[in-house]
């Protein structure tokens, strides 16, 4: 009987094959999207002819850890975009899942902020499924041929900006700037987990 369990395991794991693949990993190259932004506009990182790179974003409304960082992510574009890397967030979440990321609430946010860089709505949420966001925020630095060279935090420390001691995406956009590899291509993603479509 035994021997019969174990068979059917087997096949089971054969019939099931390789796991599938989820999301960009560093060194492949992103699809590009087009997304509307804020302003109604559709916008893609192909609008952007000057670039060197990218920082996506996906960030959202509601979560705390995305309040927390909204500052620091003005901050970015600030610093980068006029060097060739510009700041695109995108909004994965499913607004009726969450009332506070509908369309009117990221109009209303990004005219707060001051946002001067795109907030795209991902309405099917096939952009965070293609490059494999799980959290608020959750950041992807693209080289200019859209390969991926870092995914994850912004920072080290969500919770106080003036603690922080490792700043990973701009780590990052410093040696692509500077001809160099990516010193650390990869961290853990801390945030709020996106809020999915129900299948």
């Amino acid at each position: 009987m035994k021997r019969v369990v174990i068979l059917l395991v087997l096949v089971a794991f054969t019939w099931a094959g390789a796991p599938v693949k989820n999301g960009y990993d560093i060194g492949e190259t992103a699809a590009d999207f087009k997304l509307k932004n804020v302003d109604g506009k559709m916008v893609s990182l192909a609008d952007f002819k000057d670039a060197q790179g990218y920082i996506v974003i996906f960030d959202c409304n509601t979560c705390p850890y995305s309040k927390a960082y909204n500052d620091r992510i003005v901050a970015l574009n600030d610093k980068y975009a006029a060097k060739g890397f510009p700041v695109i967030a995108i909004n994965p979440n499913d607004p009726s899942k969450s009332g506070g990321d509908s369309f009117d609430e990221m109009a209303k946010l990004a005219k707060r902020k001051n946002y001067t860089f795109p907030y795209l709505v991902d309405e099917t949420q096939s952009v965070a499924t293609a490059f494999g966001a799980t959290n608020t925020p959750h950041v992807f630095v693209l080289d200019k041929a859209l390969k991926v060279q870092y995914i994850g935090a912004i920072d080290d420390n969500a919770r106080n900006e003036n603690a922080v001691s490792k700043r990973y995406v701009e780590d990052a956009v410093n040696a692509l700037l500077s001809g160099r590899a990516v010193p650390i291509t990869k961290v853990k993603a801390i945030g709020c987990g996106i809020k999915w479509k129900n299948a």
